[in-house]
């Protein structure tokens, strides 16, 4: 099967939003972009996704270590998730709501149901909440799927997920980085790309984040190579969509506007294991 893809282009720089203290997350909403950061106060920064004006700041309350940031058009609200073991929910009025999980969040998303998806690194599962933070159920990964740091799902139900893990058979250590395709029942893996760690195509060095467009590419944050890569639908290698050359530092998170053909990468830098500075650089796509 010929697979079409509407984004399938190499990235052009078309914007770079101000640096600034790390950031923790992107993610667009209606006619703005939301972008998280690692600070005390007025950690989000909200602009407009035209000429990219700063419009306001928001502050989440009592709030601390940020992992990662998504929205919902249809609930019109944004989700942050805290290694404190919360989720948070920002409408876009303002307001404020939050709910605990069980275990470490390391990135969520919203599927088609609206719900919110919390991939949880330390237990090895993807949990369902509904946009209010009602329990709606939990998926264990497959055995082999040790590490994942994002999960998104699609329309059909699979979940696409990212890992990485040091697996030791004897002496030295194989490190497994993949983007795997699993069932919707999370038991199986369909599909993988990926393997021992490396740098050449069809290898990463720590694929941390996932975004899947209206066909079905996946475009992944390959962060220690410094590049986000495009996968087809059955996770074949496509093209790299943007390079270490487009970056000061490694990237860390995304955000697809599949309706602009824009994509938002949190591009952060880092000096003896700290953030030094961090922005978000505008592509088009």
């Amino acid at each position: 099967m010929r697979w079409m893809c509407c984004l399938c282009t190499v990235g052009q720089v078309v914007h770079t939003l101000p640096e600034g203290d790390k950031v923790a997350g992107v993610t667009s909403l209606a006619d703005e972009v939301y972008l998280l950061r690692d600070k005390e106060r007025d950690q989000v920064e909200v602009y407009d996704v035209i000429n990219f004006r700063l419009q306001r700041h928001l502050t989440v309350p009592n709030i601390c270590e940020f992992v990662d940031m998504t929205s919902c058009e249809h609930y019109r609200c944004v989700y942050i998730a805290s290694d404190l073991c919360l989720i948070h929910r920002l409408d876009v009025q303002g307001a404020v709501a939050q709910w605990a999980v069980v275990g470490t969040p390391t990135g969520i998303s919203v599927n088609a149901a609206h719900n919110v998806l919390v991939t949880c690194r330390d237990v090895r599962k993807i949990k369902e909440f509904s946009s209010h933070g009602e329990f709606l159920r939990e998926l264990s990964l497959p055995d082999d799927v040790i590490g994942p740091y994002h999960s998104v799902q699609t329309r059909n139900g699979e979940f696409i997920v990212c890992h990485a893990v040091p697996l030791t058979f004897g002496v030295p250590t194989r490190y497994i980085h993949r983007v795997c395709k699993i069932s919707a029942d999370g038991r199986h893996i369909i599909k993988s790309h990926g393997g021992e760690v490396g740098k050449q195509v069809g290898q990463y060095d720590e694929p941390v984040c996932l975004a899947v467009d209206s066909n079905e590419f996946v475009f992944v944050v390959d962060m220690e190579n410094r590049r986000v890569t495009l996968l087809s639908p059955p996770l074949v290698y496509v093209r790299q969509v943007v390079s270490g050359d487009d970056l000061k530092g490694n990237p860390s998170r995304l955000c697809l506007d599949v309706h602009r053909r824009r994509l938002y990468v949190a591009d952060n830098e880092y000096k003896d294991d700290r953030s030094r500075a961090g922005r978000v650089v505008v592509f088009s796509v």
